[in-house]
């Protein structure tokens, strides 16, 4: 289990305080968005906990078999398109979320070994979230009565 996630509204609009063990990030929205950008926007850490993870799985498996992998270096983007220009979604109508990955691996691996980075990329746990059913249970704390909302990813609130 990981450790606990503590997000707290900071004294900007829309600025927070992200505490994660003894380790504290900040998130905002960016100024064309009523932020003030004092921190990435939460896609983007989203983004940004996707490639850590590609990259460590990808550096852990090439370290198992002893493959000469230097470095790795992932950029990440996120986009709305309509489901109609997906080929391979289920999802037919509306908008969907698409985010692109693009991976550089840097050592003197052979093809069939980067080859296999790659598909090591897509068994990442991050990656295996965010293309799985994903249950969000919600409860009210604090001085507020118990209140407990599910929410599945596909379903409308």
């Amino acid at each position: 289990m990981s450790r606990t996630v503590v997000v707290k509204s900071g004294l900007l609009r829309y600025s927070q305080k992200i505490s994660v063990g003894s380790h504290v990030l900040h998130a905002d929205e960016p100024g064309d968005s009523g932020g003030k950008d004092c921190g990435p926007n939460p896609y983007e850490l989203l983004l940004a906990a996707l490639g850590a993870c590609t990259s460590m799985t990808v550096r852990m498996y090439a370290e198992r078999k002893q493959w000469p992998l230097k470095s790795v270096e992932v950029r990440l983007a996120h986009s709305k398109i309509y489901a109609e220009e997906c080929a391979t979604c289920e999802t037919k109508e509306g908008m969907l979320d698409r985010i692109e990955r693009e991976i550089a691996l840097f050592g003197d691996l052979s093809d069939e070994q980067q080859q296999r980075l790659l598909e090591i990329a897509e068994r990442c746990p991050v990656h295996r979230t965010l293309v799985s059913e994903v249950q969000i249970c919600t409860r009210m704390i604090a001085d507020h009565p118990p209140v407990t909302i599910a929410a599945k990813r596909g379903e409308e609130s």
